[in-house]
Order: structure tokens, then C-alpha cells, then sequence
């Protein structure tokens, strides 16, 4: 091979090589480690179709769901949740279906995925108008605590967002001690310019002495567990000690998203995921309660 040619083609495989070094998929999978976390479940959404069935369940209905919610939540249809070009897609929907006038979609990995602490991280580009809720959030798998479900085993806020108060972000825990029927949540907000235009990083990390949550790596709420300094805090203050999961859903109007109404003229909006991912301690310490 004379020696220009062997240049050429040598040039050619650095060029190939480069390229193929910038497109390769750097996506951590299962069982990969960062800086003492372990990946211990994932979805990318890179099977187009209906969300993975092996991952994700449906919460079905339409009545209200304690927040006087105008959608009907319906099951495994591709309008309202569906995966397309990489992306999670949830719909909510203008039209007629089981006596609402709106439809959408709530994915749960309730016995498919269910933790004890760890990192929760989801990144997401969220509707725009007055009357979409959208909502990143994780509920206990069983109630353990009290007479009441809710408020008394808990919820995890990672993301709340509101049309009618565009690029507010919100991250709230309710407790029986602290939620807002009563006025006495616990919530942080963060600005985020390119909520509705742009993709952006949820997390909150859960561990048995604090929760806290972060946007694009930056941290803006800390919840601590009470239960490890106050004689008098039991369940009532920290109930997360339990397995809780995963929810991800797009509302129509209700109590707050529905505040200042809903504007029938902006629909179908959509919340598109890129990822879902949980990282747990590689050495997790246990929950230590008074």
C-alpha cells in the first residue's frame, strides 16, 4: 500500500473512531456505580410503544383523586402515555371519556419498583397553560401507619408545577404532622427559566436522616427526620421508613392546578421523560428511630 493511500485510510479510521466515540451510549445501566451510588432500576424509554409493563402499572379513574382533578386516568393507551423517540410521552387530552371531559395518564411502579431511600433522579420537559399539573412524586406501597392512608404514611413531592405560575418549581413532603390540609407542609420552590422549553434534572435524595431535593444538581429542600432527636416525634413526623415508589402524572385543573381555572384552548399538553433512574448506597445505614 503506498504510503499517501495508507494516510488516507488511516485518517478515515481516526475520523470513524471519534465519531463512534461521541455516539456511543454513556447512559449508566443496572448495577453500574458512581461515587458510592449503585444503579438499581432504570428506564431510558428506548422501546417505542406503551411504557414498559415490566416497569410501569396505571392508576385508572376519574374521580377527583382527593383533588377535585378534572381527568379521567386511563390504562395502557397510547394517547395519553406512550413511548416515542426516546421520550416518555404523558398526555392529558380535551375530550369526552367515562363522564370527563378530559383524559391522561398516571404511571406507578408500585410492585414493580419500591425503595427504602435512595437517589431519585427524572429528567423532564413540562407542559405550559393555566390547568396543568404535573407531578413527579413518590406514595408509600402499603400503609403501616395509622387510621389514615394519607397523610399518615407519607409523600414525596419530587416535582410540582402548576400553569397558571409558569417555571415554578416545587418539592414538598407531607407527613399527619405536616401537609397542606392543614397548612403545615413542608415545600421549597426553585425558578427554573426553561421548565416548559427544555429539560431538566428532578432528584431527591432519601436516606434514614434527611430528604433532599435538587434541579440540575443544585439543592434547594431538606427535610430532616425528627424522629432521630426528638423524643416526642414518631411516625407522625418521619414515616419514611417504609418502601415507597415511584408516580408520574399530568393533571387537569383541581384545587391547585385548577385555581385560576383551565384554559380549554391549550390541550393536548404533554410532560416528555428522558429518564428515570434510582441509585441506592452501595452501604446503606439503617433506620434508626427514637
Amino acid at each position: 500500500m503506498n504510503r499517501p493511500l495508507a494516510a488516507v485510510l488511516a485518517a478515515a479510521v481516526l475520523v470513524t473512531g471519534a465519531s463512534f466515540a461521541q455516539n456511543a451510549d454513556t447512559r449508566p445501566r443496572v448495577g453500574d456505580r458512581n461515587g458510592g451510588w449503585r444503579l438499581a432500576w432504570a428506564d431510558e424509554f428506548d422501546i417505542p410503544g406503551l411504557p414498559d409493563p415490566a416497569r410501569w402499572n396505571y392508576d385508572v379513574g376519574g374521580h377527583g383523586w382527593g383533588n377535585q382533578e378534572l381527568q379521567f386516568y386511563t390504562r395502557a393507551r397510547k394517547e395519553n402515555a406512550r413511548v416515542e423517540g426516546g421520550r416518555l410521552i404523558i398526555e392529558a387530552r380535551r375530550e369526552p371519556w367515562e363522564g370527563r371531559q378530559y383524559t391522561s395518564a398516571r404511571l406507578v411502579t408500585k410492585g414493580k419498583g419500591d425503595w427504602t431511600c435512595g437517589r431519585f433522579e427524572i429528567r423532564a420537559k413540562l407542559p405550559s397553560g393555566r390547568g396543568t399539573w404535573p407531578a413527579i412524586w413518590m406514595l408509600p406501597s402499603q400503609q403501616s401507619y395509622g387510621s389514615d392512608f394519607w397523610p399518615d404514611n407519607g409523600e414525596i413531592d419530587i416535582m410540582e408545577h402548576v400553569g397558571f405560575d409558569p417555571d415554578v418549581v416545587h418539592a414538598s413532603v407531607h407527613t399527619k404532622a405536616y401537609h397542606h390540609s392543614i397548612g403545615t407542609q413542608k415545600t421549597a420552590r426553585m425558578t427554573v427559566p426553561t421548565a416548559r422549553t427544555a429539560f431538566n434534572t428532578y432528584a431527591v435524595e432519601w436516606d434514614p436522616h434527611e430528604i433532599r431535593a435538587f434541579i440540575n444538581g443544585r439543592q434547594y429542600f431538606t427535610f430532616k427526620n425528627e424522629r432521630l432527636t426528638s423524643p416526642s416525634a414518631d411516625y407522625r413526623q418521619w414515616p419514611f421508613d417504609k418502601p415507597f415508589h415511584l408516580l408520574l402524572n399530568v393533571a387537569v385543573g383541581g384545587f391547585w392546578g385548577g385555581m385560576r381555572g383551565v384554559d380549554e384552548s391549550i390541550w393536548p399538553q404533554r410532560m416528555e421523560v428522558e429518564f428515570v433512574r434510582v441509585w441506592q448506597r452501595e452501604h446503606q445505614p439503617a433506620q434508626r428511630t427514637r
